[in-house]
């Protein structure tokens, strides 16, 4: 079964509106009327609005790096689903790792912004992976089905035919150690073997990225796996030239 590839560009806490312009110019000039991979990036919240002037009309989309699940109120420095639709995100970024670390966002708390993309009409990209600790302990994949069953528990197999689903190694970010095409593909199958036997059409279609110092010498090896079908880039999608070697190694 054919899933296109999605090669999708996290920015994390990294622009300037001068960035922006630049990166954007590039990125549209290397990837246009290429209907054989689909690419977006998810720039900080402040810069949604430029983002959304310089690409609407071409073939990149754009996301949020995150959500409140709230739908308006009392939560300052928060952002509604509502606010990212005004700004045309087609996607949001759920239960990345460094919201889970850092931010303290429980399983959870990961699974009520998911039900809130879904419910507002945004393809969540739910992202699920291990620390080098529990990889050592050999307990990689009941990590990950804990984080899928928070989600699959809360809003059922049906919401994963409106998602995404990420594999990120939490070892493997910003590291520049990448898990091998060997071990991210297990991680990946293991995923898509649980979704299957939940909805075998779902578990068939649904597009699995990987996320972990992704770059254009390792790109194609990873997505030619049966299981991998594109990338959640950090670093190497913040300039053109990284993000665009990602792509045409793979298209």
């Amino acid at each position: 079964m054919m899933r296109k590839i999605l090669l999708a560009g996290n920015w994390k806490m990294n622009a300037s509106q001068a960035m922006v312009t630049t990166l954007l110019s590039e990125l549209i000039a290397g990837h246009q009327d290429d209907n054989s991979i689909d690419m977006a990036v998810f720039p900080p919240f402040p810069y949604l609005g430029q983002v959304q002037s310089l690409l609407a009309g071409t073939p990149i989309a754009w996301g949020a790096q995150t959500l409140n699940p709230a739908p308006s109120g009392a939560h300052t420095g928060e952002v509604a689903a509502s606010m990212l639709l005004d700004f045309g995100c087609r996607y949001v970024l759920v239960g990345h790792s460094e919201r889970r670390s850092i931010y303290g966002e429980s399983d959870q708390d990961v699974a009520l912004r998911y039900e809130a993309a879904i419910k507002a009409g945004l393809q969540p990209v739910l992202c699920v992976g291990e620390t080098l600790e529990e990889r050592e302990a050999g307990v990689t994949e009941s990590v990950v089905e804990r984080q899928l069953d928070a989600v699959l528990n809360m809003c059922g197999v049906g919401s994963l035919k409106q998602a995404v689903i990420a594999y990120e190694p939490v070892w493997a970010i910003g590291t520049g150690k990448t898990a091998s095409p060997e071990q991210a593909q297990s991680v990946h199958a293991f995923i898509r073997h649980k979704i299957i036997s939940q909805d075998a059409i779902i578990g068939g279609l649904i597009r699995i990225l990987y996320g972990g110092s992704v770059n254009g010498s390792n790109a194609a090896d990873l997505f030619a796996r049966e299981d991998i079908d594109g990338g959640l880039v950090g670093g190497a999608s913040l300039k053109a030239e990284d993000f665009l070697a990602i792509r045409n190694a793979v298209v």
